[in-house]
């Protein structure tokens, strides 16, 4: 029988702390192999998040199945009060699965989803808010800009460009040119030899950002995840392009811009650490008085996700992004 009333039903409404939460998803299910250097990989991951973030966000691990040493590093972790949230799973239930589930139950408006590989660098979390701060429509934004996207899934980003509520240009960055060949080199592809090559660059109230983005890194609005994700789950592992029906599409779909930081700010490490990582992390460190001191409470426009006919989309898409590329190319 129950004595008493439960004093939980009498308090008062619950006040979001923060406004931004980073999910890092991690299966390293043992250290052997190709995992045999990933637990470091993790370790560099999130140390450089933990000393790259302020109070404002928020930082959930998703313990996808992983080994005894994942678990007894991130015990470690939350018993510190580094990391807010650590979510276990006993099976590998899947990369997007794991995601998409943390991100549902997640309250901030601004949701970070990351793979285990990404370095963040100093200044990441003010960068992607302050686009979403000051550029209306954002959907999604990517610390790591990279040229080679500007036609994945960014239909709705060129829409906004040719209704003139955004500037666009093609400008050369070549402080990106460096940090840009190490993603590519991270992701297999050749590097670039010439540090001027054009980026496609978008303007709104004097601040900037690249078109497009990949998807191991996405800071997206939490309103896609209830609106244009899909329901069912994925049930895949891994790939299979189970990202693009879950992330990227649903980012285009969405009517919102799918955009990247003009200047790089971060990492995608792949699956062992080189020294230069060390490096960035060490620079991180020197500057955390900086970062624990930026309690900004961030100013959002209002975000309402479309979900137009699938069939006029596809259409729309196609003449779209014809269109841009003919006046733009």
């Amino acid at each position: 029988m129950r004595v008493g009333m439960n004093p939980q039903k009498q308090s008062k409404k619950i006040q979001l702390d923060c406004q931004h939460r980073l999910i890092i998803i991690v299966f390293i299910p043992s250290l052997e192999g190709y995992y045999k250097d990933v637990l470091e990989v993790f370790k560099l991951c999130l140390e450089s998040a933990i000393a790259t973030t302020n109070s404002n966000c928020a930082i959930t691990v998703v313990n996808n199945a992983s080994c005894e040493a994942v678990n007894t590093y991130l015990k470690v972790k939350l018993d510190e009060n580094s990391i807010d949230t650590v979510i276990h799973h006993k099976k590998n239930i899947g990369k997007i699965d794991a995601l998409i589930g943390a991100a549902r139950a997640s309250r901030e408006p601004i949701i970070t989803i990351s793979d285990v590989d990404i370095l963040f660098k100093h200044g990441w979390q003010k960068s992607v808010e302050d686009i979403f701060e000051n550029f209306k429509g954002v959907a999604s934004v990517s610390p790591i800009p990279a040229r080679m996207f500007k036609n994945y899934e960014t239909y709705s980003t060129f829409g906004k460009v040719l209704l003139g509520k955004v500037k666009f240009s093609y400008q050369s960055i070549p402080e990106n040119h460096d940090d840009y060949n190490k993603y590519l080199l991270s992701t297999h592809n050749d590097e670039e030899t010439d540090e001027n090559l054009k980026w496609p660059v978008i303007s709104s109230n004097k601040h900037k950002a690249i078109i497009g983005s990949g998807h191991q890194i996405l800071s997206m609005r939490r309103e896609l995840f209830f609106t244009t994700v899909p329901r069912e789950p994925s049930l895949i592992l891994v790939g299979n392009r189970s990202e693009y029906y879950y992330c990227d599409d649903p980012i285009n779909y969405s009517g919102g811009m799918r955009l990247a930081t003009y200047y790089n700010n971060a990492y995608h490490m792949g699956n062992t650490v080189e020294e230069w990582m060390r490096n960035v992390q060490k620079d991180n460190i020197s500057k955390i008085d900086q970062i624990k001191n930026q309690d900004h409470k961030l100013d959002l426009p209002s975000f309402h996700p479309k979900t137009p006919n699938r069939t006029l989309y596809k259409l729309k898409k196609r003449v779209l992004n014809r269109l841009f590329n003919s006046i733009y190319n």
